[in-house]
């Protein structure tokens, strides 16, 4: 039997809630207990995440209907209509003392504060032993007292008969091994049940000097503890759905970047405010024939699952459209195409770029992306004026190719629209912000990533409305004097000339060690190119950490190694390219193919 306690005289209801908050007694009108849970409930409702969600509960039951609130979850938390993978294991949080009471919605705001924390201690309770720091865990016995009242999901008073073993076990985590009830103390244990599972319990503890609880608080435990169930439910179900799609867009974001000649790389990838779901930002740089690099920045418009997983095909897309070696404004139409067969609501902007380090120019097409600006090497930012075109998706859009100048020691800069826009701020002011930012800061900033880290830096706290992607490159070139690149007609005299311009090269670079094994790679590549090529074919050499030939011709024909047949005539010579090779590939571009190989240069 419950004993049932009046009110101490003078006893003052708590500042915000209605007056049953805390005199829950048999003379209270039902009103005012339907008024405090009106209030209470709509505050656990509030929580955004599962810290949030706790925190909110602590301020609306301490100290108006309790005195500490001990919140068990299970750990780890299951998501969905997953069954545990092992048996209900409590977790206490640390604990910390109470903030200020729940306060009506018309009363005036309060000051928040987000400690990760769910147990909570009114400043006039009972002393009792130390509450802990760390965070141990009960298992409730699977016949016990603690595990059935969990399954049968209704509060019980934790004085009443037969419930001694289950107080035992659930305090034992806050008040040491004993897990005795301070004399005088009353308290409720009520189960989260969420819409599959047992979630854990909420313990309602009461000091000495209050009334005890009653029947009608049993009714308030439980609607506590059911809008918290919801929320932590709620809270684990976007959890995982985030952390889900963050570890898709993460996976489908470059592990790490290429290191082409002629140009060094930096990027960053800042995910939106935790409240946000992710979005569809990326970046990519990939290596083109002719050490080449296309560059690439794209935002697909929204943040689900969906938006990361759009990103990941479109990406995709654009890694097999570059290995075609197509102009930028072709493979945006044929990106554009391909969106659309993913579905006509999947929007994205994208711009690509081209980076001939030998040549030092740049081929950029934009699909309805923020401009890009070119650092250049005496500090100057320029916004560099691509027609913006129609995003992808959009399709019948005719995208235009623009080439320019890639200055020696400039660095381009891409990004994602998060970095330049906000709710408070349009992409226009965002856009002369940044440019502003860079101009100010390019001097003494020699590296990269101190560039990047200083772009983001100077975003400053505060809810971001959008995740931001960030790309740079500088272009370092190629010297005119490692190179030596030669159009050569097909005809039966091609390889004996290829021959005499490889020789002389690598005499002018003091090579000499390296001119008998290339002469004849080159002298068997350029044979082959012979065969098949119907135009003029070029014979590059570059010379950097190694000696690298390529040979272009316009046969879409890519040669492949095979096995000779003891009485074939052609076939041999990628073997003993294969053998003398440090490395050796053909790539199929637009305008035919070319086969390279690469050679490491002796030290000296």
């Amino acid at each position: 039997m419950t004993e049932h306690h009046t009110p101490h005289e003078g006893t003052a209801p708590p500042r915000g809630l209605p007056p049953a908050a805390a005199v829950t007694d048999g003379g209270v009108p039902q009103t005012d207990r339907l008024r405090y849970l009106d209030v209470a409930t709509r505050r656990i409702a509030r929580g955004m995440d599962l810290d949030g969600t706790l925190r909110e509960l602590r301020q609306a039951a301490v100290p108006a209907f309790a005195d500490a609130v001990f919140i068990h979850l299970d750990d780890p938390l299951p998501v969905g209509t997953e069954r545990p993978t092992a048996p209900l294991v409590l977790r206490l949080h640390s604990a910390e003392r109470a903030e200020p009471p729940a306060r009506h919605p018309d009363a005036a705001p309060e000051p928040r504060t987000a400690p990760r924390s769910a147990t909570a201690q009114h400043p006039d309770a009972a002393a009792m032993a130390p509450l802990p720091d760390a965070a141990p865990r009960v298992e409730p016995a699977g016949g016990g007292r603690l595990a059935e009242l969990l399954r049968d999901g209704r509060p019980a008073f934790g004085d009443a008969p037969g419930n001694a073993p289950a107080v035992a076990e659930l305090l034992a985590a806050a008040t040491g091994p004993a897990g005795a009830l301070p004399p005088g103390h009353r308290l409720i244990i009520a189960p989260l049940h969420g819409s599959h599972h047992v979630l854990g319990a909420v313990v309602l503890l009461r000091s000495a000097h209050r009334p005890a609880f009653t029947g009608d608080d049993l009714l308030v435990a439980s609607q506590l503890a059911t809008h918290t169930a919801l929320g932590v439910q709620k809270a684990v179900m976007y959890g995982h759905e985030a952390s889900v799609a963050d570890t898709l867009q993460h996976t489908m974001l470059p592990s790490s970047l290429p290191e082409p000649t002629g140009i060094r790389l930096a990027s960053r990838y800042l995910p939106a405010s935790k409240t946000a779901q992710v979005g569809g930002d990326w970046y990519d740089a990939i290596p083109l024939p002719g050490n080449r690099v296309a560059l690439i920045v794209g935002d697909v418009m929204g943040h689900s699952m969906t938006s990361a997983a759009i990103m990941g095909q479109l990406r995709t897309i654009v890694q097999t459209l570059a290995g075609l070696d197509l102009p930028p404004n072709e493979v945006l139409h044929h990106l554009d195409e391909q969106a659309q067969r993913l579905g006509s609501d999947h929007i994205a902007t994208c711009l690509y770029a081209i980076y001939d380090p030998i040549a030092h120019r740049l081929l950029m097409a934009n699909a309805g992306h923020p401009p890009a600006l070119l650092l250049h090497e005496d500090g100057r930012a320029e916004v560099l004026g691509i027609p913006p075109g129609a995003p992808i998706g959009v399709g019948g859009v005719v995208f235009e190719s623009v080439e320019m100048a890639a200055p020696t020691g400039a660095t381009l800069v891409l990004y994602t629209d998060g970095l330049v826009e906000s709710r408070d701020t349009d992409i226009g002011s965002g856009l002369e912000a940044l440019r502003d930012r860079l101009q100010s800061t390019a001097q003494g900033l020699g590296s990269l990533e101190v560039l990047c880290d200083h772009v983001l830096g100077t975003l400053g706290p505060g809810t971001r409305d959008d995740d931001i992607a960030l790309l740079t490159a500088r272009f370092e070139g190629f010297p005119a004097d490692s190179v030596g690149y030669w159009f050569l007609a097909p005809h039966p005299m091609t390889a004996g000339q290829a021959r005499r311009l490889t020789r002389r090269a690598l005499r002018r670079w003091g090579l000499e060690a390296l001119i008998e094994p290339t002469e004849l790679m080159v002298s068997e590549i350029v044979t082959n190119a012979v065969r098949f090529a119907s135009r003029p074919l070029s014979l590059r050499l570059l010379r950097t950490d190694v000696l690298r030939c390529e040979v272009t011709d316009d046969s879409p024909q890519v040669p492949r190694l095979r096995q000779a047949g003891l009485g074939d005539e052609s076939g041999r010579g990628l073997h003993l390219v294969n053998q003398l090779a440090l490395r050796w590939g053909a790539t199929r571009v637009s305008s035919g193919k070319v086969v390279w190989f690469e050679q490491k240069i002796p030290s000296k």
